[in-house]
């Protein structure tokens, strides 16, 4: 008998059938006129949250709807659903497991248990241990099998043992003055490590193995390959040990690899991999940025945190993110959403989310085990500005698609250079306003004054900007650590919520795993082995050709 708690479709709830019936209201709209009429409108539709302002008044809704929206969340049961994952309840339920990535930056007075035991002091001891490993390898008392001190880190994983960091890596760049170098490697393509590994030197590199189970073919085949690396020129198998960590559960087959037990870092199974960068899965951050500033980063989310369950739905900046999403994507029909970050430091921000969003919430099976009968997950996308803008704002602004979109951009520079900052949010401002807006025949006509009335007939249609496009904007004081650490956060929660008003698991990913298990059946394939598997006659037909070309030169 199956001990899955059934949960609330979406489509059964009262504010569901309501919302339905604003659509039509929504889609005729105006939001320019709106905000002439009701300038208060900029400021009521509006949050502001320590260093964090969130404005959502440019969106395709009013009173009544964001009303419907909060009550359609409740409906769907997400206060339960809240107290259940706080409580250290098996949310994950197909995999049987709590989800308490909140408990990994929680801090001192860590409130969390799992199967009623509190877990604050296993967090604790390993954030020690990282913080003395780190602050070792920094300082140059960890060196490497001939004595010089480690400059290059490599960190090897794959989806959020790879994404998560390489991400939080890259946007506090400008932290980094640690003196060391760290690069991530997470595609099984021999290239990936291959190419990184040229600007290194095996007696100052050290690597960082990120696999919770120590299996994960692709990580573990990068692992392999470096250690190979670094015993041609060590000559040594004890040099291993100097050079390589571990992020895992599995210490038989870590010692089995050369890793001795104290430079293995556990984290748990109630850690899921897209949410993992707070926990031993940081490694490579606090060796970027340094132990003081990973501490920043996880008080920035437990900040975030303590706001998203201590909000009242209609104040709570991850709750009204995730259900203007809804509206969009269930009633409004929009299949994408584009993420915007005007900052290049947070370049990997919209490829991290990606995997957080689309594999969280990319399910077409309910909590019911029911086919659902709405449209989940959508498309998660986008880039920075000012790339963005000319690479694919022409569909945002002149496409026949609907996207909504998130803009995030910090006040303040880390740089000395406002003017030009300026001028980066002069871009940020100007194209919130233009989607908003648009362009009227009548301002089209007004700028082609000096040219032909044929010219002017000919050029009209392709000029007018129709506006009226949804967006968010976010906006921050200042890129740190804490004010990041708060950002990450806030989207977590965004879909978590989702997850719970869609009544879908977010917490596994079971369309993972069937790739996975072709791949293995296939490898030995292209190895000259005998086939043991009965492929479909496309895949038949590509691995033949496939096995031609690598005979020929």
């Amino acid at each position: 008998m199956s001990n899955i708690m059934p949960g609330t479709s979406p489509v059964d709830t009262r504010p569901w059938k309501l919302l339905q019936e604003q659509v039509a209201h929504a889609t005729s709209m105006h939001m320019p006129d709106e905000l002439k009429k009701n300038p208060e409108r900029a400021e009521r539709f509006a949050l502001q949250w320590e260093e964090c302002y969130l404005d959502y008044s440019k969106n395709l809704v009013n009173d009544r709807i964001l009303f419907l929206l909060v009550e359609l969340a409740e409906a769907c049961g997400l206060s339960r659903a809240m107290d259940r994952m706080q409580m250290g309840e098996k949310v994950n339920e197909t995999e049987h497991r709590s989800v308490m990535h909140m408990a990994l930056r929680a801090g001192k007075d860590n409130p969390f248990y799992v199967d009623r035991k509190p877990v604050g002091s296993l967090v604790d001891a390993v954030l020690a241990r990282m913080e003395a490993f780190s602050n070792d390898v920094i300082s140059g008392a960890h060196k490497g099998y001939s004595g010089k001190k480690i400059t290059d880190v490599v960190n090897i994983g794959i989806g959020g043992s790879d994404l998560g960091p390489q991400m939080v890596c890259a946007a506090l760049q400008a932290y980094n003055d640690t003196g060391l170098s760290v690069h991530f490697v997470s595609n099984v393509d021999p290239s990936h490590l291959e190419e990184t590994l040229k600007k290194l030197h095996p007696e100052t590199t050290l690597f960082i193995v990120a696999s919770k189970t120590f299996t994960t073919k692709e990580t573990m085949a990068n692992a392999a390959a470096a250690k190979q690396w670094l015993l041609k020129a060590s000559g040594e198998e004890k040099a291993v040990a100097a050079h390589f960590v571990a992020l895992s559960t599995n210490k038989p087959a870590v010692e089995a690899f050369g890793i001795p037990e104290k430079h293995m870092f556990e984290f748990w199974d109630w850690v899921g991999g897209r949410f993992s960068l707070w926990s031993a899965i940081g490694l490579s951050i606090c060796l970027s940025v340094g132990y003081r500033r990973f501490q920043e980063l996880l008080d920035g989310a437990y900040q975030m945190d303590n706001h998203f369950y201590g909000m009242p739905f209609s104040e709570n900046m991850p709750v009204i993110l995730a259900m203007l999403g809804i509206w969009y994507h269930n009633f409004l029909g929009a299949a994408t959403h584009a993420v915007l970050p005007y900052d290049q430091y947070l370049r990997k921000f919209p490829e991290y989310l990606q995997q957080t969003d689309m594999e969280s919430n990319g399910k077409s099976t309910d909590r019911n085990g029911k086919k659902v009968a709405y449209s989940t997950g959508p498309v998660i996308w986008g880039g920075t500005g000012t790339n963005a803008q000319h690479a694919f704002f022409q569909l945002l602004h002149q496409g026949t698609q609907l996207v909504p979109a998130d803009f995030i951009a910090f006040a303040q520079p880390l740089g000395g250079n406002k003017k030009q900052h300026n001028l980066l949010l002069a871009n940020f401002f100007a194209q919130t306003e233009a989607l908003l807006k648009g362009k009227s025949a009548e301002e089209v006509l007004a700028e082609m004054g000096n040219l032909s009335t044929e010219q002017q007939e000919f050029l009209l249609p392709y000029k007018i900007f129709s506006g009226n496009k949804p967006s968010n904007t976010l906006l921050i004081r200042k890129l740190t650590p804490r004010n990041l650490g708060s950002l990450i956060a806030l989207y977590e929660h965004k879909i978590f919520v989702q997850g719970v008003v869609w009544n879908v698991f977010s917490f596994d990913q079971w369309g993972v795993e069937l790739g996975k298990q072709l791949a293995d059946s296939l490898a030995p394939e292209l190895n000259g082995e005998e086939s043991r598997t009965l492929h479909d006659a496309s895949t038949e037909a590509l691995i033949r050709i496939c096995k031609k070309y690598q005979t020929e030169t």
